[in-house]
């Protein structure tokens, strides 16, 4: 008898990586010797853990995998990308330039936050968690909030104005799509379940996009208080091709990514982002 390994998932909150993980986390994927175990923790916590390299599996910011990528290899499947649009800086009164400005941030391990780094370096930043910073711009805590998630999609109706969209702006400036959240597998695994488990992944993304309907009623109970129509844009948003696999263009963003973090000196080291091989 084959005795079970527990192999543990790491992923946010939010509706996208709900959507993701849906097959695996209602067994309509057959994953023996492995079980599969669910740890649900916002984003910038799984960034935090995988410093330690707690988990088998985790979803982590791409910022992030300049600290953890001695530890982890990028999964090829499961990325969050945006494709000129992405994480937003908003703020109660408009704006018309960052620069020295009190911000909100969901975390300085966050892509959002190296690519508003790129945007704007001259920034003073304070951290709240991300379903937070809305209202820390609101009640006039700070002078404007790098929103992420949800939040890209609710801000308008909040009564807040857009300063930048992060995604946008890095497609201008690059003509690539910016990668933002990643899944890594812990390399001391092996490569052959590193493989297996892998491709388990990449089996219950193509089962939600096969069965969206299903998927996204599973998503639904992580939209936060979101309407159907406006979960299912955000999920299309972030759960689609490039999530199957980052293509060409998803991994030349991803280098791109860590080589102007590192030259801005957000990231003090060189990174060469290392992908797992089906």
């Amino acid at each position: 008898m084959t005795e079970t390994e527990i192999i543990r998932i790491g992923h946010s909150p939010d509706s996208d990586d709900a959507f993701m993980f849906y097959a695996l986390a209602k067994g309509h994927i057959e994953t023996a010797p492995y079980e599969i175990v669910h740890v649900i923790e916002d984003i910038e916590t799984l960034n935090k853990r995988a410093l330690d390299a707690e988990l088998e599996v985790t979803a982590i910011s791409v910022h992030a995998y300049a600290y953890v990528s001695n530890d982890y290899a990028l999964m090829p499947c499961g990325a969050s990308i945006g494709d000129q649009y992405g994480p937003l800086v908003v703020s109660k009164s408009p704006i018309d330039n960052l620069k020295g400005k009190r911000v909100a941030i969901p975390g300085e391990m966050t892509t959002a936050y190296l690519t508003m780094k790129l945007y704007q370096s001259d920034v003073e930043t304070e951290t709240y968690q991300f379903d937070q910073i809305i209202e820390a711009v609101q009640d006039g805590k700070v002078d404007a909030g790098l929103i992420i998630h949800e939040g890209q999609l609710t801000y308008a109706r909040e009564g807040l104005h857009k300063i930048v969209d992060l995604g946008e702006w890095w497609y201008n400036e690059t003509g690539l799509p910016l990668p933002l959240g990643a899944n890594v597998i812990r390399r001391n695994l092996g490569s052959e379940k590193i493989r297996t488990i892998t491709s388990l992944l990449k089996q219950s993304i193509q089962y939600s996009l096969d069965h969206r309907e299903r998927g996204l009623e599973y998503a639904m109970t992580y939209a936060r208080d979101m309407e159907t129509d406006l979960a299912d844009k955000f999920v299309g948003m972030y759960v689609n091709d490039y999530t199957l696999d980052y293509g060409e263009s998803g991994r030349k963003a991803v280098q791109e990514l860590l080589n102007r973090g590192h030259d801005a000196g957000v990231i003090a080291h060189n990174v060469e982002a290392d992908f797992v091989t089906l």
